[in-house]
């Protein structure tokens, strides 16, 4: 998995603004952050779920990482090389959702494909 796949996943979502960092970009919808992304490790930070953190972590703790826990969600960073696109996909779309107002939701199609839940 490269960074440009990593900003093409992020193309497809509605409203995403980008911030640059001294050392990482960040990404928010409607001024609430869901991402991160560290260009030197090339690793990805993303808002998720307390327990779809833990199973990410416990499940390949060479590819995630706990990176802190806040207001009821876990942020995981994902080491880009050790993941395939439609599983990327599925984490940044999921971090974006959690983030995005309802109005926004309706506008993009959830990527797991039909009868499987992100």
């Amino acid at each position: 998995m490269s960074s440009d796949e990593f900003f093409r996943v992020l193309g497809a979502l509605v409203d995403v603004q980008r911030a640059e960092g001294s050392r990482y970009s960040s990404f928010s919808v409607r001024g609430k952050k869901f991402g991160y992304f560290w260009p030197r490790t090339q690793t990805v930070g993303l808002k998720q779920t307390l327990s779809e953190q833990r199973a990410l972590v416990a499940e390949r703790p060479a590819v995630f990482e706990e990176q802190f826990s806040s207001g009821g969600f876990g942020w995981v960073v994902v080491c880009l090389a050790g993941v395939e696109l439609d599983e990327l996909s599925e984490l940044v779309f999921e971090a974006w959702r959690l983030t995005a107002p309802a109005e926004l939701l309706a506008t993009v199609p959830d990527p797991a494909p039909s009868g499987e839940e992100v």
